[in-house]
């Protein structure tokens, strides 16, 4: 469990707010930028391209369910800004159980008005119902015998919990159906004993029960829309590997940092060697990190402070400072990408006029992609995925950036889809297709428009040569 952190002295918050008064008046504040109806590869593939360069802001707003945005509320009050993530909770107590509409018609308001949405679920166990109290329900134990039947299938255990999740689905569906994505955190700090999920390592354990409860959500109930967060804490310090799911079951690899003020290098070394190429994230903290954090711990992708933490651990000067950061992003500063987010099949045009083409109509990996006059064929035909792929339906292929190459002039080929950031591209509004990997966009080597030219990836710039338009 969290320790519980000394406040302010009232002497010492009265000055602080004074400054932090003074620098909101002094600082511009950005126009929130709406979100459209987006589908998760969009938000996925945002944090990618942050990672390395930029953080999104993020505030918790816990119990009670009545009053979802009151910390958010109090971020604005400080610095003058929204963050750039809205945390919330379905919660536990029954009274917060039964306003649960509240949290996502929050969730709605807050994505309208430019903030990705994440929530957490402090989830009442199977033993008990729906409501439960916090000591003794969430923060409870339970037999490794009902552990046991609660991950295997068809016991009476394992069906309360699917009804468990049932509670949740309408409320997911609401958030599908608006066109929302989830940044959903379910069985958080898996590896601390203080809840009745966690503390139980390996395959059998809470990665099992992690497992079972991605697929009958995201797989028997459909809800496309949830971005799968798995999150340990700092304590204990090792062995996280122990309790990872799967590569196949998380989008985003996350810690809760309790015990440091800030997760130390190794917590971080740890969390880059868990995620592979997937986003990781600071889930829960009580300190606003600071510009040293961020300048030697680079690829988090967001941040979220805890509800209280935020004016109980930090001044209001600190909470100014971090908000203002150059690499921190806040409402209004997120821009989803336009494209590369699903559906249109078709021909990618672009140099003259010209298509982007599977060289000789070939289907094996290796073949080279490249600019070539437009004519009706499979080797011009390409889908743009849900996923940030661009797929060649007839060999079943992905455009794809030879041996993972980030570098100026890093060739595109075909290759097998295989879920790597070598196959990820993001549309831009200007044109550009870019892979946030590399930081890089699809290029025509020296704006050649010679049929034939294989494509690259260069520095993303305003050349004609860089402009695409995608199938609808």
């Amino acid at each position: 469990m969290r320790q519980a952190l000394s406040r302010l002295s009232a002497r010492g918050a009265a000055l602080a707010a004074a400054l932090a008064a003074l620098l909101v008046t002094a600082l511009p504040v950005p126009q929130a930028q709406a979100f459209p109806a987006t589908p998760k590869a969009g938000v996925l593939a945002y944090l990618q391209s942050v990672t390395g360069n930029h953080i999104v802001s993020g505030q918790h707003n816990k119990e009670p369910a009545s009053a979802p945005a009151q910390y958010t509320q109090q971020v604005k009050n400080i610095t003058g800004q929204f963050p750039g993530l809205w945390g919330g909770d379905l919660m536990f107590n029954p009274s917060d159980v039964a306003n649960r509409q509240s949290v996502v018609n929050q969730a709605r308001t807050e994505w309208a008005n430019g903030s990705l949405v994440a929530l957490t679920w402090h989830v009442c166990p199977p033993t008990q119902g729906s409501g439960c109290a916090f000591d003794g329900g969430v923060k409870s134990s339970i037999t490794n015998d009902q552990f046991t039947q609660i991950v295997t299938e068809g016991t009476a255990l394992n069906t309360a919990w699917k009804k468990r999740l049932d509670e949740a689905v309408p409320y997911f569906q609401q958030l599908k159906d608006a066109g929302v994505p989830v940044l959903f955190r379910p069985l958080h700090e898996m590896n601390e004993s203080w809840n009745w999920w966690g503390n139980r390592p390996g395959a059998g354990g809470g990665a099992k029960l992690y497992q079972i409860t991605h697929d009958y959500l995201a797989n028997t109930k459909g809800l496309s829309n949830l971005i799968w967060v798995w999150n340990v804490q700092d304590n204990p310090a090792g062995g996280w590997a122990n309790y990872y799911p799967g590569s196949a079951y998380v989008d985003v690899v996350s810690l809760d940092a309790w015990y440091k003020s800030y997760p130390s290098a190794a917590d971080y070394q740890q969390m880059l060697a868990i995620a592979g190429s997937k986003p990781i994230a600071i889930a829960e903290l009580g300190k606003i990190p600071t510009a040293a954090l961020l300048d030697s711990q680079p690829k988090w992708a967001y941040f979220m402070l805890w509800s209280e933490q935020l004016t109980g651990n930090n001044t209001n000067a600190e909470i100014q400072t971090g908000y203002f950061l150059p690499r921190v992003v806040n409402q209004g500063e997120i821009t989803l990408p336009t494209g590369g987010t699903g559906g249109g099949t078709g021909a990618i045009t672009g140099l003259a006029g010209k298509c982007v083409d599977a060289r000789a109509a070939g289907t094996a990996n290796g073949t080279a992609v490249q600019l070539y006059t437009c004519a009706s064929g499979t080797a011009q035909t390409w889908t743009v995925a849900g996923d940030g792929t661009i797929r060649n339906p007839n060999s079943g292929r992905c455009l794809d950036i030879t041996a993972a190459g980030t570098a100026n002039g890093s060739r595109v080929q075909l290759y097998d889809c295989n879920g790597t950031t070598a196959q990820q591209w993001q549309a831009q509004a200007s044109g550009q297709l870019k892979n946030p990997q590399s930081g890089r966009c699809l290029d025509v080597p020296g704006g050649s428009s010679a049929d034939g030219t294989q494509l690259q990836i260069w520095d993303c710039n305003t050349n004609a040569w860089q402009k695409w338009t995608l199938p609808v």
